[in-house]
């Protein structure tokens, strides 16, 4: 659970930890060209009975941060938490990631010529006032009515059996979307730039000013 790398301020900034596992939003967090470490939050993702798929990925946003920050050792100077979760929802059910080449079949299948929603949430925590700063960034995408063999062919091209909706949209996964609607184009991908980047200047955190 505990960082990487210790986590230290650089410039006048606070330190900055992502707080997960997904190599996809390392990736999306790199492209600001800042300094952070990465960590692993131990908690239980399961969603909660009558819980909406927003309010999921919100709660799961929040408790990433929050354990992350908790495991931070003594002493350790004001450092900004990103957590992210994302829900993706079709037909009043939560869908995710499907594990396997089968599972990931079965849900291209059922969500060819559909729409499909993606919550991708984001929070900030700030460990010198423990406040968050929360948001959802609804993506609407709209799936091709592809045959069996394409979606076949794409999966075993690509194997994105580690993603919420079968597909990368950063990928090959494009060809099977129709549309995407959005306000943030990397919030699908699961770290939605266009709000962490207001979140850490809200914060104080210095980006563009500083870059060589």
């Amino acid at each position: 659970m505990l960082p990487d790398s210790s986590p230290a301020q650089t410039q006048g900034r606070p330190a900055l930890i992502l707080a997960s596992s997904s190599r996809y939003r390392r990736e999306l967090l790199e492209r600001l060209r800042i300094p952070f470490s990465t960590a692993v939050p131990d908690i239980d993702e399961t969603p909660h009975a009558g819980e909406t798929p927003e309010a999921t990925a919100l709660r799961l946003s929040v408790e990433k941060a929050r354990a992350i920050a908790a495991a931070l050792p003594p002493g350790t100077g004001r450092t900004l938490v990103i957590g992210s979760d994302q829900v993706a929802t079709f037909d009043g059910r939560q869908i995710g990631k499907p594990g396997t080449h089968e599972r990931a079949l079965e849900q291209l299948q059922a969500m060819r010529g559909r729409e499909v929603l993606f919550h991708s949430a984001l929070s900030l925590l700030d460990t010198s006032t423990g406040q968050t700063d929360s948001v959802d960034v609804v993506t609407k995408v709209r799936f091709r009515d592809l045959p069996d063999a394409a979606l076949d062919a794409y999966l075993r091209a690509e194997q994105p059996y580690d993603c919420a909706g079968s597909a990368k949209s950063e990928g090959l996964g494009i060809a099977l979307l129709e549309a995407i609607e959005s306000d943030d184009p990397t919030a699908l991908i699961g770290l939605p730039l266009i709000a962490l980047t207001r979140m850490l200047l809200a914060a104080g955190y210095s980006l563009l000013e500083t870059q060589a």
